[in-house]
């Protein structure tokens, strides 16, 4: 779990750029996971379709919780190194993801500040929707 969580923290400031997974020039949420895979797996398992920064409200199913499904082990308690998903909206399709850390922090592309390392507080835990380990 030590290679993911440094792969994951070697990912912070870079830039937040929709559908981008490439170190320090630019992720999204996803592209921050991906990167992570190529990392300490290997090539991508599938390729990722275009999506739209709405895709999970106009998709009306749980597309980023079934792709993790194929690839990564469900687990009920995250641990560091796993990826964490969250459902923003409470009626929502899960649509954030990130790398856990340690038992309060994660590591994920934040929209205004980038891949950051945020504390996993309240506000987070109400919305976890998964877990699923690599």
């Amino acid at each position: 779990m030590s290679a993911i969580v440094a792969e994951a923290r070697s990912w912070i400031g870079t830039p937040f750029v929709h559908r981008a997974s490439v170190k320090g020039a630019g992720a999204d949420c996803l592209g921050l996971v991906r990167g992570v895979w190529r990392a300490v797996r290997g090539t991508e398992p599938e390729d990722v379709p275009a999506y739209a920064p709405l895709w999970a409200e106009e998709q009306r199913r749980e597309l980023l919780l079934e792709a993790l499904g194929r690839h990564l082990a469900p687990v009920r308690a995250a641990a560091a190194g796993d990826v964490i998903v969250f459902r923003l909206a409470s009626h929502g399709a899960a649509k954030h993801a990130g790398v856990m850390t340690g038992a309060k922090a994660f590591v994920h592309a934040h929209e205004r500040l980038g891949v950051v390392e945020s504390p996993l507080n309240d506000w987070w835990r109400r919305r976890l929707a998964a877990a699923f380990r690599f």
